[in-house]
Order: structure tokens, then C-alpha cells, then sequence
């Protein structure tokens, strides 16, 4: 934990070693919340397709070869040691229907301390045969993963419902009832797209928005809410996200990617929505948040350009601030370098030239647009170096 930053070691602390990183500059760690770790192996590829031609030919394909424990245990380990890697120690996940390849994922982060959120998904209609679930099965292999991870200090369990158009309303009352019993979460994809906001609509006539189908469902008020996108929110989506302090989800690489449109992340944020970054790997291509909140500044530009009403730019502090210390703040004390905090950080490279020296403000920001792996010099997660 952190007890303070100082200029000199106050006395309590003389004799410890110190390690001088020169000018280097350090950073809380990252917070992605909104990844899918089992599409991992797709990164980067089929980009040129959209959204529903990529599903089928690569994600869902993909998908079902979870069912083969060995082959998650492969990919989630390759998965997590390129988020460390990428300076990302906390992470809400997607997992897949597959229970006992989910909950290795999970079991692994809470031995390496990571703090994550990690869903079970649920879907039950509109979906391919071999990933369909019946309800009774779903609400059975959910239960069972959520009693699995019930000690659990630092990875913890969340429901997901990959979204409303793939779940029917008897699957999401089930799934209320069980977040209701264990005071559990809910992450979804929310309004990601304007098919996705209508046909839950059409789907659930009784429900005004996508958002108020899960409050119906009862899937509310028992835990965090975490909207994966949220692009094409209605006056009543904001308004229920705001009622239950959600998080509204920005993944910048993946809005480009699948052509969905652009967050109003500074409309949002006037309006006191928390506001966070991720990945959405594989919709995204790059598992460092970094990278998004430098896309964050760039979308938030074009936004305004091409909708000026209500829009306007975001400076990189605002980005930075998404993928830190309000994102962090999902996971408890995390996210930040205040007294108090986790001591989660990285160690930053200095990314002066010998032209022209830069503050460390500037060096983070340079980090964020042009950086790699290879520029952060150390990681500390939980106070242990890494």
C-alpha cells in the first residue's frame, strides 16, 4: 500500500534501499474493463470484415474450442502475461459458456493478485447452435462458477449476459435472481450498435431502452455495472446507468475496427457518468489500455468535428484519467498513487530526446501514443516487483 511520496525518507524509513529509476516516471498501473480473453488468439486479424461477418467467421468458431480445457489453459496463460506485460493489472473479462475453462482463468489471476472481474457468459437465442444454452443449463453452470469463486480476494466473479438480443427474458430473470443471492455484478454490451439498441427493443416491447431490460431482469443493484461500448445511449439508458453509479465502457481501436461509431465521452462526462477505457480484445488489436486512451483524444476530436452540438475534445489528462484512477476505482483502492492506494505501478521510460527534454507528463503522453512494453523499466503489483 502506499503511505506517501516524498522528497526526502522520513525517519521510520532510513536504511531501506532505494532504487533511482533517473528520470524515468512512474505510473499507476492500467485498468481495462472491457477485454475478451478468449479471443486472444484472433487479435489483429480479420479486421477488414464487419461485425457480424467476423463473428462467424472468427470469434465464434473460436469460441467453441474453449470447451477443450487444455486449449484454454494455453491461451488464458499467453493471455495474462501480455496484460502484465502491457502494464494492465486490473481487467473485467469475458470469459466464454465454459464453465471449468473460465474458472482457470480466474484461479490464475487470483494467484498472481490480480484484480479482475471475470463473467461466465450467458446466451441462450440468436446465437450458433454450439454456443446456445439452455436456461436451466445456464443458470446451473453460472451458479456452480459463482460458488466456485466465492472466497476470492482479488478475481471475483461477474454475470454476463453477452447482450440482450442473445439472452431471452427468462434466462436474464434467472441470472437478476442469482446476482440478487450472491451480490453479484453485471457486465454487458450496451448500445454498442444501433441493431443491437433497436433489436433489444424490438425483443422486449415492455422495456423503453436496452439498459431497462436489465433493471426489469433485476440484474441491477447487486454489484458493479459495466457497460462494454455504450455508443448510442437514449436519455433513459444515461439515466439508469447513472442510477446504479455504471460504468460506461470506451474501446476506441474497436469502435474503428467493426465500424460502430463513436463514443460522446465528453457529453457523458459532463453529465457525471464514470467513464473508463478497454481494449476489447479482439475487436480491438492491442491489449495495452495505454493505447486507447491516446485513440480516446484522437475519436473525441472527431466526434466534435463531425457532431459539434453537445461534443467537444477531450484533452490526454482525461484519457489517462479513464484508464487509471476511474477505472481503478471499479476494483477498491487501486488506480492511483494517493496515500491509501495499492501499490500497483509502473515504471515508465524516460522518452526525452537528445534534442529536447521532456517532463514527465510529457513522457507518459508520448508513452500512451508511441510507446511498447519495452518502455516500461518495472512493474509492481501489490508492492512485490514483478
Amino acid at each position: 500500500m502506499v503511505e506517501g511520496v516524498y522528497d526526502v525518507l522520513p525517519g521510520t524509513y532510513a536504511g531501506l534501499r532505494v532504487e533511482d529509476f533517473g528520470n524515468s516516471v512512474m505510473i499507476p498501473a492500467f485498468s481495462d474493463l472491457h477485454v475478451h480473453a478468449p479471443q486472444y488468439p484472433q487479435r489483429g486479424l480479420g479486421m477488414d470484415l464487419l461485425l457480424e461477418d467476423w463473428l462467424n467467421a472468427y470469434t465464434f468458431p473460436l469460441e467453441a474450442r474453449y470447451a477443450d480445457f487444455e486449449f484454454a489453459r494455453e491461451v488464458y496463460e499467453a493471455f495474462i502475461q501480455d496484460l502484465l506485460a502491457n502494464g494492465t493489472f486490473h481487467a473485467c473479462i469475458f470469459g466464454t459458456i465454459h464453465r471449468e475453462s473460465t474458472l482457470y482463468l480466474v484461479r490464475r489471476m487470483e494467484e498472481l493478485g490480480m484484480r479482475a472481474f471475470v463473467g461466465k457468459v450467458n446466451m441462450d437465442m440468436q446465437s450458433p447452435p454450439y454456443l446456445c444454452e439452455t436456461v436451466d443449463g445456464s443458470l446451473r453452470e453460472t451458479e456452480a462458477f459463482l460458488e466456485a469463486c466465492s472466497g476470492n480476494r482479488f478475481a471475483k466473479p461477474i454475470l454476463t449476459p453477452r447482450f440482450a438480443p442473445t439472452c431471452s427474458r427468462e434466462l436474464l430473470g434467472g441470472l437478476g435472481r442469482l446476482g440478487a443471492k450472491y451480490s453479484v455484478g453485471v457486465q454487458t454490451h450496451l448500445v454498442e450498435s444501433l441493431w443491437e439498441a433497436g433489436e433489444a427493443k424490438r425483443l422486449n416491447p415492455d422495456c423503453s431502452c436496452d439498459t431497462e431490460i436489465y433493471e426489469k431482469s433485476g440484474l441491477l443493484g447487486n454489484g458493479p455495472l459495466v457497460a462494454a461500448h455504450f455508443i448510442f445511449p437514449s436519455e433513459d439508458d444515461i439515466c439508469i446507468l447513472k442510477k446504479y453509479g455504471g460504468y460506461a465502457v470506451q474501446c476506441p481501436d474497436a469502435t474503428v475496427n467493426i465500424i460502430a461509431g463513436i463514443m460522446q465521452t465528453a457529453a457523458l462526462s459532463d453529465r457525471g457518468v464514470h467513464l473508463s477505457l478497454g481494449s476489447d480484445i479482439a475487436g480491438g488489436h492491442l491489449p495495452g489500455v495505454y493505447t486507447q486512451a491516446a485513440r480516446s483524444v484522437q475519436l473525441s476530436k472527431l466526434k466534435w468535428f463531425y457532431e459539434p452540438d453537445g461534443n467537444r475534445p477531450i484533452s490526454f489528462a482525461n484519457a489517462f484519467y479513464m484508464a487509471t484512477k476511474e477505472g481503478g476505482a471499479l476494483f477498491g483502492n487501486t488506480g492511483s498513487l494517493e496515500a491509501g492506494s495499492a501499490f500497483d505501478a509502473l515504471v515508465i521510460r524516460d522518452a526525452s530526446d537528445s534534442f529536447r527534454q521532456l517532463s514527465p507528463e510529457e513522457t507518459v503522453e508520448r508513452f500512451c501514443y508511441s510507446g511498447g512494453p519495452g518502455d516500461i523499466r518495472a512493474r509492481f503489483l501489490g508492492g512485490k516487483r514483478l
